[in-house]
């Protein structure tokens, strides 16, 4: 007997191939009907039999493209109409097409692959092979609706047997719009610096070389090939930017890579083949392994195997290696026809944007790389690799913690909270976000599009980038944003801009968008106790702000601790200059005599004398509540990091400390190490906001630290036990918040928690206590964050007022 159902599908299921995978599915079992998209999502008219109709309905759900993400399907029986048939129907609301078919970029998929290295396939060793389950999405797109002319595979058109698959819907490659062949499609060029000759390649008179066909597309990457195991640094342009590439093997190359990019000590991500040759490395458990081959294919921070020694100058001195599989046919080509490790490194000089125009990057990193090997479709926008993390989360097991969201996972929509009403919206918000680890926020509905990094708004050429995705976000979106957010920070480009060309933008208090980002990916909205520690924010009394407690909802915080405010001698300076913030801590406990403190005063030299005179007469002396600049204090005091040569470099290093000790595997917890809590002495002026009911004092956990450095405790138990104290200060909150308002959940964001020690005891201490625990999901808990917070304190403001 022949039934009917409707069937909704909803999660991210647009854009990703899933049409033609239900179309596909129906076929498969028999199922005569209809597919197409909604604005809620992907609709189903579905008729057959009982059983194969079940059947159609769970493979739907367990077995959908490895891209798409189903949150949920709504099932109904409906009448038979007596289709003949299945077909893929296109919505007659043009608004539909138009803002459901964007994607992140996919990596390769498995099909895809295997096609690659197939000898008998007429794409052979194509370089830009791709379906609708992977290939490049929103980095070619220039305008909407989603097809062809509106991307920058524009100018290719399609040879007849392209033409034929892109219009078959049994195929998988039905409506890929970046669907080619070497008939057809992109090719590679290869430059070194000179008019360059290369077996079957035309030169063009700049010297540039292109492929024709695969004959010549091979004898690129065979020069590529060479030169890397030559020693050379080559300039690679993926999807969404230009890569530095090295032999990982070759340390020569590598220390000659850092000094030309003036990258010194930051890790540098590598590429691997596969998971097992990621394992011979690192740990890899089942859920990195997972993340590694997903179709974001992100750098995934893996703990270092302790039994294999790594080449020198890949990251040196760290617990853990950035690692990532390839995500481009070219990349797989390299690897394979490389047969090694390569460094994998973000095409930039030191601060600047990624390069994504071949003849832009040939002038900016020539200094740089010694080839480039680049192709003739343009990127139209701007996308680093992502950075990620797997994290022990307690009860809940496995969590991604996202450091960097970019390729893959930007621009995928965010939920914002249900509390605030928003399905059907048609006004929107941007928020302009933060200054360091930038990202911009635009709401749709009860959407909210959160772009991809775009770094710190420290140099014209970032801004000006900014600028440009903006441009791109509103452009693709159709977003009218009647409402501007900005940091209340007044010295921050992103708060100038808002205040130049907003009439009126609305202001956030930093800390309270990084507590209510995590609230709102977690769809709270009732009150928390909010921990945010990170390195800088704006705070309402005009001081530095990072060691907060607050007592936060989805508008409004009151700030309930904090921990003390300890000057920074020369402000900026003290935090390139970390003996400095330890000198302004050790002044402001009185510990400056401690014979551990010797030698921060001898390390500064003269400068001792200037930070004790710019402190005593308030000359450029900043006071902070920072726990990001207490670690940065702590690690300077230690000797772990006094020059650093990136932002949280010394935090990184003192996290570091603690696995290059086995000594502190063993190590108690050490009841000297404690954060003393004391009452506020609130004045005639003060707010709830500006503040708090106490104070966190750290003169105990400084003198212990200091105690334990003269007696010759190694750096690694140091390191351990100050992480402990920090831990258990997480802890003493959330049982003082407890205490007084019998609030039970507890949310923590801010750039000290990507530190994976401290989060992870925190998270399980809290569980243990009886607290529930939240936690940025798809967003950083550094500043990344930030854009979609204020965001969202915006629209709860609104709507309040409403």
């Amino acid at each position: 007997m022949i039934e009917a159902l409707s069937i909704q599908v909803q999660g991210i299921v647009q854009g990703v191939g899933f049409r033609p995978f239900v179309y596909r599915t129906a076929l498969r079992f028999k199922i005569h009907g209809w597919v197409r998209n909604a604005i809620d999502g992907v609709h189903i008219h579905a008729e057959g039999e009982s059983l194969l109709l079940d059947q159609f309905a769970l493979e739907l759900s367990e077995r959908p493209p490895v891209a798409a993400q189903v949150k949920c399907i709504n099932l109904a029986e409906v009448p038979p109409e007596g289709y003949a048939d299945f077909q893929i129907l296109f919505s007659d609301d043009d608004a539909v097409e138009e803002v459901t078919l964007v994607s992140p970029d996919l990596g390769i998929c498995d099909e895809c692959a295997a096609e690659l290295f197939n000898p008998e396939d007429r794409r052979y060793r194509y370089p830009f092979i791709n379906c609708t389950d992977c290939g490049p999405r929103f980095t070619i797109i220039q305008d909407l609706p989603y097809d062809r002319p509106r991307t920058s595979m524009a100018s290719f058109a399609m040879c007849p047997e392209c033409a034929g698959e892109y219009e078959d819907p049994a195929n998988r490659r039905f409506h890929a719009q970046p669907d080619a062949c070497f008939a057809c499609g992109p090719q590679l060029s290869w430059y070194v610096g000179e008019p360059t000759q290369v077996e079957g390649c035309t030169t063009d008179d700049q010297g540039v070389a292109w492929a024709c066909d695969r004959q010549s597309s091979d004898a690129i990457i065979a020069e590529a090939v060479s030169a890397l195991r030559q020693g050379k640094i080559l300039a690679v342009k993926g999807l969404g930017g230009f890569h530095l590439v090295c032999d990982a093997a070759n340390e020569q190359t590598v220390a000659e890579l850092r000094a030309r990019k003036r990258r010194s000590h930051k890790a540098l991500a590598c590429m691997v083949s596969s998971v097992q040759e990621a394992r011979e490395l690192c740990l890899v458990s089942d859920e990195e392994a997972a993340q590694l081959k997903s179709p974001v294919r992100p750098i995934v921070l893996l703990r270092k195997r302790p039994d294999v020694t790594l080449p020198v100058g890949l990251a040196d001195d760290l617990s853990e290696l950035g690692l990532m599989l390839p995500s481009t046919p070219l990349q797989h080509l390299l690897l394979h026809d490389f047969g090694g490790m390569l460094v994998m490194t973000s095409g930039n000089l030191h601060d600047e944007p990624i390069q994504t125009d071949d003849d832009q990057a040939r002038r900016a990193l020539a200094g740089v790389a010694d080839a480039f090997l680049g192709n003739n479709r343009p990127i139209l926008q701007r996308y680093d690799d992502s950075v990620i993390r797997v994290i022990k989360a307690g009860s809940a097991g496995f969590a991604t913690q996202v450091i960097r969201r970019a390729r893959g996972l930007a621009p995928a929509p965010l939920a914002l909270p249900k509390a605030l009403g928003l399905e059907g919206e048609t006004a929107s918000v941007f928020a302009t976000g933060p200054e360091q680890k930038n990202t911009f926020c635009l709401t749709r509905g009860a959407e909210a599009l959160v772009s991809q990094h775009q770094g710190d708004m420290e140099n014209v050429e970032t801004f000006d980038a900014w600028l440009e995705s903006k441009e791109a976000y509103q452009r693709v979106f159709l977003a009218n944003p009647q409402l501007t957010v900005c940091d209340k920070h007044p010295e921050y480009l992103t708060s100038k801009w808002a205040a130049k060309n907003a009439p009126e933008p609305f202001k956030v208090q930093h800390h309270h968008a990084h507590i209510v980002s995590a609230m709102a990916e977690n769809d709270l909205s009732g009150a928390v106790c909010g921990i945010a520690f990170d390195g800088t924010g704006y705070g309402e009394d005009g001081n530095i702000w990072g060691g907060e407690v607050l007592l936060s909802n989805l508008q409004i915080f009151e700030r309930f601790a904090n921990f003390a405010y300890v000057p920074m001698p020369g402000g900026a300076a003290a935090i390139k200059h970390p003996l400095r913030m330890a000198y302004g801590v050790l002044w402001q406990n009185d510990l400056l005599e401690h014979p551990g403190a010797a030698d921060v005063v001898q390390g500064l030299g003269a400068a001792a004398d200037l930070c004790g005179q710019m402190i005593e007469s308030s000359l450029n002396t900043p006071y902070t509540s920072s726990v990001g600049r207490l670690f940065d204090a702590v690690s300077a005091l230690l000797g772990v990091c006094t020059e650093p040569t990136y932002e949280g470099e010394g935090a990184v290093l003192l996290e570091a400390a603690i696995s290059a000790e086995p000594a502190a595997a063993a190590d108690v917890t050490d009841e000297r190490y404690q954060v003393a809590i004391t009452k506020n002495i609130a004045t005639h002026d003060s707010t709830a906001l500006d503040t708090s009911v106490l104070l966190y004092e750290t003169e105990g956990v400084l003198r212990a630290i200091l105690d334990d450095k003269v007696a010759g405790v190694p750096v690694g138990v140091i390191a351990k036990r100050f992480h402990d104290a920090m831990a258990d200060a997480v802890l003493k909150s959330a049982l003082l918040v407890n205490q007084v308002y019998g609030i039970t959940t507890v949310v923590l964001s801010g750039g000290v928690f990507m530190n994976r020690y401290l989060t992870e005891k925190s998270l399980a201490m809290l569980e243990e206590t009886g607290f529930t625990a939240v936690v940025n999901r798809d967003l950083p808990p550094n500043d990344g964050c930030i854009s979609y917070g204020q965001a969202v304190v915006a629209w709860a403001t609104a709507k309040n007022k409403a």
